[in-house]
């Protein structure tokens, strides 16, 4: 008889129609495959059925991250690979998600079965939250924010660095030629460069984070801003962040929700990386809140992550590995959907950049950081959590870069009827 890896591989390639490029390693210690590829490493049984009763983007990551399935090599090579088996379209036309739905390709994979031992479902990792709907009322979104943000803030220095913004870079024309904090404080300058902060306005910050992007306004262009985060630890950690750059007198740092705001109006707000929280159907009311705390003639700058549109817009379903483990009940909207919402609410939109590259070059550094200092990051939140994060991240610095998805960011205004915006003819001027 074949060994475990072998076996694996001949089925695997049975299933796909084609030759498996990665090489595989079982839990007996076989292999079998092109000895200079990637590795898939399958430690435990129980991997095997962790896909078979969950085909598919779920099914794998389910097995990472309880341990049972591993990569050794280049990981962006490998996780490549994989994505490009679950969702690319092979020489048949189908995805590996769509053939395991074929009849013929799941007899076919019965022979698993008599691999993967007891024929019943495997549990759950504890890392995974299980929802039935995304509702986003307050109670709700708040719960999603912690189970994200309350990691930890030591665990978020391992991985942001001392910058603490958790939102892409933005980076010189020159490859590695900026440190991540050097990009990060350019992209804070950016904001704030399209805002058209000046000395004495009030800057809203909505998701204000670890309260990098208030102290740089506070700072560098001497306005008064209140920032407003769900989370708790964060909130604490801006607080001394504040206090110890002398700016109590200057910035406010609120744990409240951005619908329970009622000290407007603000000269300009800033929402950065954090409308991908607010969900579809309450994107609308997002806008319209955000209007309607901005005076007349006051600026918007929403960063947000956006999705290509479909052509069946009702077909789209939240990527199961993002909703399950990392952020609960966050969706992605097309960027023309994210302008359409945010005229309907009545702002102007005068400015729409793309930073697609940037967010996957940003990416790649948090990977090197979290890497850098692996076994201190599994101490602080445990072997599960740490790799939802490695493979979170490792993922979508290749979505950013095959433009799977990208990132925006939407500069808008609520012009007054006099029709007069307030920005220079030649907009770009930040960009200097």
């Amino acid at each position: 008889m074949a060994d475990a890896a072998s076996r694996l591989r001949s089925v695997a390639e049975q299933v796909l129609g084609v030759p498996l490029p990665v090489r595989l390693q079982a839990w007996d210690g076989s292999q079998a495959g092109p000895p200079d590829a990637p590795a898939i490493v399958i430690r435990n049984r129980r991997a095997l059925r962790y896909m078979l009763f969950k085909p598919g983007e779920l099914g794998l990551a389910r097995a990472w991250v309880a341990g049972d399935l591993d990569i050794e090599g280049d990981l962006y090579s490998a996780l490549a690979v994989m994505s490009g088996l679950i969702w690319e379209r092979g020489e048949d036309g189908r995805t590996l998600a769509q053939a395991l739905r074929d009849p013929e390709v799941r007899a076919a994979g019965r022979e698993l079965l008599k691999l993967a031992g007891p024929p019943v479902p495997p549990a759950p990792p504890r890392e995974e939250v299980r929802r039935r709907r995304h509702l986003h009322t307050r109670r709700s979104d708040k719960q999603a924010i912690s189970h994200h943000y309350d990691v930890g803030n030591d665990f978020y220095e391992i991985v942001l660095g001392p910058s603490m913004v958790y939102s892409c870079a933005y980076w010189g024309a020159v490859e590695n030629a900026d440190t991540l904090e050097t990009a990060q404080r350019d992209k804070l300058e950016l904001v704030c460069r399209k805002l058209g902060l000046k000395p004495g306005q009030r800057l809203l910050d909505v998701g204000c984070g670890w309260g990098s992007m208030a102290i740089h306004a506070a700072r560098e262009h001497g306005v008064s801003v209140v920032g407003v985060t769900l989370s708790q630890e964060q909130a604490a950690y801006a607080r001394k962040r504040v206090a110890d750059e002398g700016l109590t007198d200057r910035v406010e740092i609120r744990v409240q929700d951005y619908r329970d705001v009622r000290d407007g109006p603000y000269d300009a707000i800033s929402s950065i990386g954090m409308a991908e929280h607010v969900g579809a159907e309450k994107y609308l009311d997002y806008a319209s809140d955000l209007y309607a705390l901005l005076k007349t003639g006051g600026r918007l700058l929403n960063h947000q992550i956006a999705r290509p549109p479909r052509r069946d817009e009702e077909a789209y379903q939240v990527d199961p590995f993002i909703d399950a483990y990392v952020f609960p009940d966050g969706e992605l909207a097309p960027i023309g959907t994210t302008v359409t919402q945010l005229e309907r609410a009545g702002f102007e939109v005068r400015d729409v950049e793309s930073l697609r590259e940037h967010y996957a070059r940003t990416l790649r550094r948090w990977v090197t950081n979290l890497e850098a200092d692996w076994a201190r990051a599994v101490r602080l939140t445990g072997p599960g959590r740490a790799r939802v994060w490695l493979l979170y991240m490792a993922a979508s610095a290749l979505a950013f870069e095959r433009n799977r998805i990208g990132v925006n960011q939407v500069l808008a205004v609520k012009t007054p009827e006099s029709g007069a915006s307030g920005l220079p003819l030649r907009s770009r001027t930040w960009n200097r």
